[in-house]
This record gives C-alpha cells, sequence and structure tokens, in this order.
C-alpha cells in the first residue's frame, strides 16, 4: 500500500504515502500479525492470530491481586481488582491525605508501576482513577517537595509525571476519572488523559499554573484544547480559571456531574455504574475502537477511515455479528473462552 502510494505523482502521491505511514503505523500497535485491509496480500487474521495480538509484552509482569487487595494505610496508591460482578474493573485510588494528593516521586514510582502491570494484564476490562481522601482528587505536583529539589531535578521529575500521565492516555483498555474533590494543576491534566471524565458539583477543577508564572507541563495544553476547544481552553488557561462541577459539564470537560453524597463518593458510583455497563462488551472490540478513535483525532478524515477500515477489518468476524454461522460460533466460543479473556 505505502509503496503503491509512493509511486503516485506529485504532493498527492506524498500525502497518500503518509496516509499508509500511519495506518500502517496503527496497526503496528494493535499486535504482530494485523494486517492492512485491501490491497496487502496475506491471510486475514485468524481467531489464534488474536490472542497472541492482545498477550502480554514480553518482559511485563502481570499485577499481583495480594497488594491490591489488603494495603498499608501509608500507601500512597491501592490498587484494586474488584470481583464478582465487577471483575475486570480495577481502581487505581491516590492516597496522600496529608499532601492533598499531590504528585511525590514515590507517588510517580508507583503509579508508573501500576499502569505498566495493567497495560499487559489482559483481564483488566476497564480502570478507574480516584482518590481515597475526601474533598480531594488531586491538587498537581507537590510543591514541598519540589522546593527542596535541586534546580538539575526539577526538570526530570516534571518529564517523569508528564511521562506516567501519558502512560495512562496510552493504556488500551477504557479508563474513567472520578473527580469528587479538588483537581488542580497536575490533578486535571491526570483527569483529562482518561477516556471519560465524571464529577460531583462540588469538585474544583483548573489549570492554575500561569499564576505560578509558568504553563501546564502535564499535556495539559495540549489535551484541554482537544476536549473542549481552542479557544475556551486558551481563556482558561489564560485565567487560571477554576471551575466547579456544573461549569466543567456546561463547557464539556466532564460527561456526567452530580451532586455529592454524604459519603463523598458521587463520582466514584458513577464511574463504577459506567464500567459495568463497559463488561459485557467485545473485550478486543472495545480495545480497537479506543484505539481508533485515539489514532483517527490525530489526523485528517480520509486517513482517519482508513485506520477505521484498518481496525474494522479484524473484528468484524467477532462474536457480535447478528448472523450465526459455524464460524462464527467457533469465534464465540474463542472470544468467551480464557484464552481471550482481556
Amino acid at each position: 500500500m505505502a509503496a503503491a502510494a509512493a509511486a503516485a505523482p506529485g504532493a498527492l502521491g506524498a500525502l497518500q504515502a503518509g496516509r499508509a505511514r500511519l495506518v500502517a503505523a496503527c496497526c503496528a500497535r494493535l499486535g504482530p500479525g494485523w494486517r492492512l485491509p485491501g490491497s496487502l496480500t496475506g491471510p486475514r487474521v485468524g481467531p489464534a492470530m488474536w490472542a497472541r495480538g492482545w498477550a502480554p509484552v514480553a518482559g511485563g509482569s502481570a499485577p499481583r491481586r495480594g497488594y491490591s487487595s489488603e494495603v498499608k494505610t501509608e500507601d500512597e496508591l491501592r490498587v484494586r481488582y474488584l470481583e464478582e460482578e465487577n471483575r475486570g474493573i480495577v481502581v487505581l485510588g491516590i492516597n496522600r491525605a496529608y499532601a492533598k494528593n499531590s504528585f511525590s516521586k514515590n507517588l510517580v514510582k508507583m503509579l508508573s508501576k501500576a499502569v505498566d502491570a495493567l497495560k499487559s494484564d489482559k483481564k483488566v476490562r476497564t480502570i478507574i482513577v480516584r482518590s481515597e481522601v475526601p474533598g480531594i482528587f488531586c491538587a498537581g505536583a507537590d510543591l514541598k517537595e519540589r522546593v527542596k529539589m535541586n534546580p538539575s531535578e526539577v526538570g526530570p521529575f516534571v518529564s517523569k509525571i508528564r511521562a506516567v500521565i501519558n502512560e495512562i492516555a496510552n493504556l488500551p483498555v477504557p479508563t474513567i476519572a472520578a473527580i469528587d474533590g479538588l483537581a488542580l494543576g497536575g490533578g486535571l491534566e491526570l483527569a483529562l488523559a482518561c477516556d471519560i471524565r465524571v464529577a460531583a458539583s462540588s469538585a474544583k477543577m483548573g489549570l492554575v499554573e500561569t499564576k505560578l508564572a509558568i504553563i501546564p507541563g502535564g499535556g495539559g495544553t495540549q489535551r484541554l484544547p482537544r476536549a473542549i476547544g481552542i479557544s475556551l481552553a486558551k481563556e482558561l488557561i489564560f485565567s487560571a480559571r477554576v471551575l466547579d462541577g456544573q461549569e466543567a459539564k456546561a463547557v464539556g470537560l466532564i460527561s456526567h456531574v452530580l451532586e455529592q453524597n454524604q459519603e463523598g463518593d458521587a463520582a466514584y458510583r458513577k464511574a463504577l455504574d459506567l464500567a459495568r455497563e463497559f463488561l459485557p462488551q467485545g473485550p478486543v472490540a472495545m480495545r480497537v475502537a479506543k484505539l481508533a478513535i485515539n489514532q483517527g483525532m490525530e489526523v485528517d478524515l480520509v486517513t482517519g477511515l482508513a485506520i477505521e477500515e484498518a481496525c474494522y477489518a479484524q473484528v468484524c468476524n467477532t462474536a457480535t455479528n447478528s448472523v450465526r454461522t459455524p464460524l462464527t460460533n467457533s469465534l464465540y466460543l474463542l472470544h468467551e473462552s480464557d484464552e481471550l479473556s482481556l
């Protein structure tokens, strides 16, 4: 496909070649053996290839349930694998009450370790990011810790925060940010990295870095405009304005707003309801849909449609088809097996 496009004359050929490379790169992210539809030769991906395509990354380690089920109170991150009817939902709970859940070196390290394990765990279906501290989601970087750093340490520390937020954005399964309290600076950037955001009406959200004579450094200048539009994102960043839940819903920053309950976890409960809605859906389809949307939003429409076609070709024969044949029955059984239980 790329070779054929390169042969086209002039700028059109260059454009087509660029699109082909983007689509090929998208397919490469699907895993070994996945193919572009149409002009490329080679067998269509079969059920066995699906299992290989979504196998854990080489060298990756699956998370252990032991350290998440019973955590010590001093742990800054609690990782919980829900059971029974919620099996497949994982909750990342930030727990730094004394520092308003701000990003410390240790918290960033723990988040990175947890995300690294989750991205290669086939049994994970949806991830919820929440706070274990009432009234706080995340207050951004730990400025008290930062002032103790040497100037040469600050840049690498911010880079690590940016990297772990990017890792969360790149998780292959749906992610939901449950904002039951304050989400400022890097805290809002963490929420922006999630696919869906829900918040209590009493929550407060904003990218307030310009008050400190700096700018958002964890992806805020890029993800906020993509979420609410360029002009409004500029207005909010330039003014360092803080929005409550209702205001955030009005501008499209969050998908759902709820009145806070006595327990202080209204957003988390809504996130859990959404995650339960996702559980019955095809696990491979969910991952491929997320990939198609994310990749497609970064390119022009024509290239995005080609990405969608490439992704659709890999799932069009799954058990979600309404017409059941001997072939789709076999695929359905494989889909339901532990081998493909993502």
